[in-house]
């Protein structure tokens, strides 16, 4: 009827212990993990061990690793939507209206729900992404990164893991949909003045005006792709 109880491996426990942290949200998809050397003093592991912990959970989708062999967390709904999107969007341009119209039903909840639970760390980093943003645009480098951290930082300040795993999954499709479109300053500024405006109210805390200055930052986005030549 019983069986042996066998002890936990160290990798498995450490997966486990990462594995959780992203559950709970403490770990947010684009953290960045410490540095391998920092990782084994804070746990008091060996280094085959964590390779191995680190190598389980990339497997499986929860980590990744990037340019310089720095692991990150992974949007674990990655996979799962934003590569078929993707595909969808060049078969059908017009599918591009479709997305537009999903993110005004999710990104107004986020608002409304970031502006009721936001942390002072979360204005802070919703702050800091804004100014990014803004120093690209007077510079006149790439802006569109920034422009999608951004909806990705309100996403995190729902403290809704599962939202904030669906946003970073369908990142790049925010960052293009934007990027391919305003290419005209003045309109660029409007954008950032409208980033602005949803700053200041989920700083406020105030729901109802982050869901109004979001919905009327969309509909902004939406009229301009209209607009834009198809090919």
């Amino acid at each position: 009827m019983f069986k042996s109880v066998k002890h936990t491996k160290v990798s498995d426990e450490i997966a486990n212990q990462i594995k959780q942290l992203i559950l709970d949200g403490k770990l947010k998809p684009g953290d960045r993990l410490p540095p391998e050397r920092d990782l084994i003093k804070q746990l008091g592991v060996s280094r085959p061990s964590l390779r191995e912990a680190l190598n389980a959970l990339v497997s499986v989708g929860f980590l990744e690793v990037r340019q310089a062999k720095r692991t990150f967390v992974k949007s674990v709904t990655s996979k799962l939507i934003e590569d078929p999107l993707t595909l969808l969007i060049k078969a059908d341009e017009q599918k591009i209206f479709d997305l537009i119209e999903v993110r005004k039903a999710v990104e107004v909840w986020a608002a409304y729900h970031a502006a009721e639970r936001a942390s002072k760390e979360d204005i802070q980093k919703l702050e800091t992404v804004i100014a990014d943003m803004k120093r690209a645009f007077e510079e006149g480098r790439p802006w569109e990164k920034q422009d999608a951290d951004f909806h990705l930082a309100i996403a995190q300040a729902t403290h809704n893991t599962i939202h904030a795993h669906i946003m970073s999954g369908i990142y790049d499709l925010l960052r293009e949909s934007v990027g391919s479109v305003f290419r005209d300053r003045t309109k660029i500024k409007k954008l950032l003045d409208q980033h602005l405006k949803i700053i200041n109210a989920i700083k406020s805390h105030s729901p109802d005006k982050a869901r109004e200055r979001i919905l009327e930052h969309l509909n902004y986005v939406e009229a301009e792709v209209k607009k834009a030549p198809r090919h």
